[in-house]
């Protein structure tokens, strides 16, 4: 039996699961939590958190499993984020996270630079919004010049997190220059990653305002082949040998998809909607998808296809700040009424509205407050769905049959189950593995042992096991009610 490590760092926690490469049997289980500061657009973490919630939630999972060798490891982590770092791989501030919209500015200003959004869509698969990396070191180089010019390297959070793994940034281990890996999925999300050339684009990188020197930037390892290795200073902090395995790890969405063993060589391919802080809706492709108006991201996925996306900033988190207002538990929804909720409590990227705010109308005096909770879950569900019908579209392909698989935390509600199936008219499936990002990083490693696609290595550990919703009759009122108000938001 060789056991991997599992490794989802999120937007607000570190777990990690050990498996057993063998069978999938998750055999040890490890989490631990850090913090994002910021108020208005701003949210910003501090790379080292990362760094000690892994090590705290490691050392978790490893007293719950009882082993004592790690084979490999591979770090899965939330997309977008900038990290920058100094001569010694030591962070210059606080990581710039995917939800900070105060880029927004530059967005707009980079899409112009470029000759418009269908030509960043045709270099890059997306068009700059608030949440992508460019678009961030933009920002920084305009309001932090100081800070730009003393970047010696520039990273993504599961970057950072590798290159901690590897010895970077840590007392007496090597420092930002030639330290740093990426893979092609996690990449193609920075802006400055041509899914064109697989490979960084000059011209972006070029662009007056961002003007970074590729040196700066991590290399890109092949799938399937190891970054590096566990280095002696990370020893010190983590209970991993030195020698074991580290795969180049990718971006949480990517590893999601792993986890599901999605594959784009799959001739049936349903789509995954995952309900978390944001919510997110993506499938497997062949090809790579373009979308020049900005809902789909066309990002690769960790292996060698596309995972085109769309992504809502509000979700989980949005409704639970509602059922709070209200003071209802979540779950306390009630049918009826007319009430149109758009729950854009942090602006919105799909649609691309980073300065907007929520919407409420179709209020009566006999409304309740379960109906305006309902109406909440609604919103967020609907703005979900419009991005899945965007990504039918822009992969030219026809609406799949095939059922949802539905993921995050919020696939543990009731609500949310019901709303999904209610707005969809579509079957559902809610997997067994609830941590898809880790387990998804873990088949990551298990192909640096085995040698086999971590698709195929999911579909042997039968990662996608689970309850099956029947789908019901759609909603189309409610579809009708919702089309309109998003369709108002939008044109705002």
């Amino acid at each position: 039996m060789a056991v991997v490590a599992g490794i989802d760092s999120s937007t607000q926690s570190a777990k990690v699961l050990l498996v057993d490469t063998d069978d999938g049997a998750v055999i040890g289980v490890g989490r631990a939590a850090h913090q994002v500061t910021g108020t208005g657009g701003a949210r910003e973490s501090d790379p080292a958190q990362w760094w000690t919630a892994l090590a705290e939630a490691l050392a978790a999972a490893v007293r719950d499993a009882g082993v004592r060798t790690i084979a490999a490891l591979s770090v899965g982590g939330q997309q977008h984020g900038l990290v920058v770092l100094d001569a010694e791989g030591v962070p210059l501030r606080r990581a710039l996270l995917w939800n900070d919209t105060r880029s927004a500015p530059q967005a707009e200003e980079l899409t112009a630079a470029l000759g418009g959004a269908a030509a960043w869509a045709e270099r890059t698969g997306t068009v700059p919004v608030a949440s992508i990396t460019v678009t961030k070191w933009a920002a920084l180089r305009a309001h932090e010049p100081s800070v730009a010019a003393a970047t010696r390297g520039v990273r993504l959070p599961h970057d950072y997190l590798t290159g901690r793994l590897m010895g970077a940034g840590a007392s007496g281990g090597g420092g930002a220059s030639g330290m740093g890996v990426t893979d092609r999925g996690d990449a193609s999300g920075t802006g400055w990653y041509s899914t064109v050339r697989e490979d960084y684009d000059p011209d972006i990188l070029g662009l007056p305002g961002v003007r970074l020197d590729p040196e700066l930037l991590p290399r890109v390892v092949p799938a399937g082949k190891p970054a590096g290795t566990v280095a002696e200073p990370a020893v010190r902090d983590v209970p991993a040998a030195a020698g074991a395995l580290v795969a180049a790890g990718t971006g949480d969405n990517m590893a999601a998809a792993l986890g599901l063993g999605f594959d784009a060589t799959a001739a049936a391919r349903s789509p995954a909607l995952s309900l978390g802080t944001s919510g997110t809706v993506y499938t497997a492709s062949p090809s790579r998808t373009t979308d020049p108006h900005g809902i789909v991201a066309g990002f690769c996925d960790a292996v060698d296809g596309y995972l085109p996306l769309a992504c809502t900033l509000n979700c989980t988190e949005a409704i639970d700040r509602v059922a709070g207002w209200l003071g209802r538990d979540r779950e306390a929804v009630e049918p009826g009424g007319e009430v149109v909720m758009l729950p854009f409590l942090d602006g919105e990227r799909t649609p691309n509205l980073p300065t907007a705010t929520g919407t409420l109308t179709g209020l009566r005096h006999t409304t309740t407050a379960g109906q305006i909770l309902r109406a909440a879950y609604e919103g967020a569900v609907f703005t979900l769905l419009t991005g899945l019908d965007a990504i039918n579209g822009a992969t030219g392909e026809p609406a799949s049959e095939e059922p949802i698989v539905l993921v995050g935390g919020g696939a543990r509600g009731t609500a949310w189950r019901d709303t999904v199936a209610r707005l969809s008219g579509r079957p559902l499936v809610i997997p067994r593995n609830t941590e898809l990002v880790a387990l998804g990083a873990a088949a990551q490693a298990a192909g640096l042992l085995t040698g086999e696609r971590p698709a195929a290595i999911a579909h042997r550990w039968n990662t996608t096991e689970g309850h099956m919703i029947e789908a019901v009759a759609r909603d189309d009122a409610a579809r009708e009610r919702l089309g309109a108000a998003l369709g108002g938001a939008s044109g705002r």
